[in-house]
């Protein structure tokens, strides 16, 4: 039998190496166990046909045309450009904040171009945790909600400089040719040293040739964020790509105070980069990219007005830089072999990385223990697939054991509140998670 100086001694080792138990202390996993699977054998078809304007959460999708992530992590790539609110939260001027908060917003969406595979939905009661010290954050999420199906999550600067959190409800509907994917729900952020709070909703998403052709992404629709202290706002539009894809991919907008002055104009592509520039050049630049566009419509042939069929080209495969112009954001290079890997990004990549001693540390619930995941990382299939149904059943099973006894679900990590910027319902983190208490957890896995 060991001792107890020998048990304090392994306890003290153990605290030691306690940052190496989460995933923020070492080298990020730069590829999958194993590539993605081919769907050209698939018809998603079959399964959608009867589908056409139907919301979407209750259908059971195959599971090779999921990605290995749950919603859970996907929602965590909106911390992949945290050091644009580190920046924010560095500046005196509200204006510069303002830049850096409306970049930060448009670089969350920026992970799904070309993730074209679907996250898993999360079951009830299933949590993530994702600590990053490299990039100044930790943060917590819990699907709070099965029907409809709600993810809520909250992010803390490790500085202290931020509060980050939101609750995502993903409208999903089929539209014969493709799959719109709308954000219902606010996002929050809070700059503690400046007391102020900003609120925005994401554009809608947009997966095209669901049925036939090559699956591409575009974001389309509005996203005001508002600062509550100050009164600025920033409107930036996402716009449709348009019949011969001069749009395609493209952002611009401008911020203005709260009397409705325009203070500065921004433009660039969620795909790629956001810039700020006077407003007098942007106008101008405006006005003269008009009278080209209306010069080379005159010129060409308009043709049918559906929705195209392959996805366009546009004009220029980068951004024209007006001169004069202010970069806020650009996107990081993504691996080498992302093509292969889902089209994950560097930060994705490593999002379902399970390390050695982790799991003794994490709730049972963490999407990281979810066997249909693992195994569709894995490159079993078939496993997958079977791990898949089985925990569908279980989850339908428990929530007709709790129907029967009058049981109501209680969330363990949020609670249903008030926003307090916009006044609409929210849901507010209870806290505590981080003390490492896990007890009385439900068996969803």
């Amino acid at each position: 039998m060991a001792s107890k100086s020998t048990d304090i001694l392994d306890w003290a080792l153990v605290l030691i190496k306690w940052p190496s138990c989460l995933p923020s202390s070492r080298v990020k996993m730069t590829s999958l166990p194993s590539p993605m699977f081919s769907r050209n054998d698939f018809s998603i078809w079959s399964i959608l046909r009867k589908c056409i304007g139907m919301e979407l959460s209750k259908i059971t999708m195959p599971v090779i045309f999921n990605e290995p992530l749950s919603f859970l992590q996907r929602l965590t790539e909106y911390m992949e450009h945290t050091y644009l609110i580190h920046k924010a939260s560095s500046l005196s001027d509200p204006v510069e904040r303002m830049k850096c908060v409306a970049a930060f917003a448009v670089s969350a969406v920026a992970s799904q171009w070309e993730r074209t595979g679907k996250p898993f939905n999360p079951l009830l009661g299933e949590t993530y945790e994702l600590v990053r010290e490299d990039l100044g954050f930790r943060l917590i999420s819990e699907q709070v909600s099965h029907h409809p199906p709600i993810s809520a999550f909250y992010a803390e600067g490790l500085n202290n400089d931020f509060v980050f959190h939101g609750s995502i409800y993903p409208k999903l509907k089929f539209w014969g040719k493709s799959v719109e994917a709308e954000p219902k729900g606010i996002i929050t952020l809070k700059l503690l040293e400046h007391n102020e709070a900003y609120t925005w909703t994401n554009p809608t998403c947009c997966v095209h040739n669901i049925i036939v052709g090559k699956l591409w992404i575009e974001q389309y629709g509005n996203m005001e964020i508002t600062n509550h202290k100050t009164g600025d706002k920033c409107l930036l539009y996402f716009k449709p790509c348009g019949l011969f894809g001069k749009e395609l991919h493209k952002v611009e907008g401008y911020i203005q105070d709260k009397s409705k002055k325009k203070l500065c104009a921004l433009y660039g592509k969620w795909t790629e980069c956001l810039y700020s520039v006077d407003l007098t050049t942007f106008e101008a630049y405006k006005k003269n990219d008009k009278k080209n566009t209306e010069e080379k419509k005159n010129s060409k042939q308009l043709g049918s007005s559906d929705e195209p069929d392959e996805m366009p080209l546009p004009d220029s495969e980068r951004v024209y830089v007006i001169p004069g112009s202010v970069l806020l954001w650009r996107i990081a290079p993504r691996p080498s072999n992302s093509t292969q890997m889902y089209n994950f990004t560097t930060f994705a990549m490593a999002l379902n990385e399970l390390d050695h001693g982790m799991e003794s540390v994490i709730p049972k619930t963490d999407c990281r223990l979810r066997p249909d995941i693992r195994a569709m990382e894995n490159g079993e299939i078939d496993v997958a697939s079977e791990e898949k149904k089985r925990l569908e059943e279980k989850q339908r099973t428990a929530r007709k054991n709790r129907s029967k006894s009058d049981e109501e679900w209680k969330t363990r990590w949020f609670h249903q509140g008030t926003n307090p910027y916009i006044g609409g319902h929210d849901w507010i983190y209870s806290g505590n998670y981080w003390d490492r208490n896990y007890f009385s957890l439900p068996d969803i896995y």
